[in-house]
């Protein structure tokens, strides 16, 4: 159900119960709740997250650099951007990571080889690949969980 508590085993989770709904792949300026993001893996997303309390607009402007220069078409997906979500996570108990269906990255800065290396081994791994969001509908205008 859409909003219900879970609980993963990972930090960030890599796999597990997830809601019905998945985000839409872009860049976010405000935490989208786990459930979501999992699903988004389930479906071969890479995702960057990251907790910076005190803020890190160099580290972030570097991870988006890095999103950006990803190619413009994913050869998985004619038409469509690499499934790629940039999301700030208060909760995160590292600065940055990264996860992929069953894969995660746990580290003290933003290091675009470091990430590229992992989404070069993660990206679409997974069972049930879906190239675009759900439906195309933005959940976090609507505040994802009210």
């Amino acid at each position: 159900m859409v909003c219900s508590p879970t609980s993963y085993g990972t930090v960030p989770p890599s796999s597990g119960p997830h809601y019905p709904i998945w985000p839409v792949y872009k860049t976010y300026a405000q935490p989208v709740p786990w459930g979501f993001l999992v699903h988004g893996l389930e479906h071969g997303a890479v995702e960057v997250i990251y907790n910076c309390p005190g803020g890190c607009p160099t580290e972030v402007a570097a991870a988006q650099a890095w999103i950006d220069s990803l190619p413009a078409a994913d050869p998985t997906c004619p038409g469509e951007k690499p499934r790629v979500i940039l999301v700030p996570d208060p909760t995160l108990d590292v600065r940055w990571a990264a996860a992929a269906w069953t894969w995660t990255l746990r580290w003290c800065a933003f290091d675009a080889p470091m990430f590229q290396q992992f989404f070069n081994d993660h990206y679409n791994m997974t069972y049930e690949m879906i190239c675009r969001g759900s439906s195309e509908v933005d959940w976090s205008a609507m505040n994802w969980c009210p």
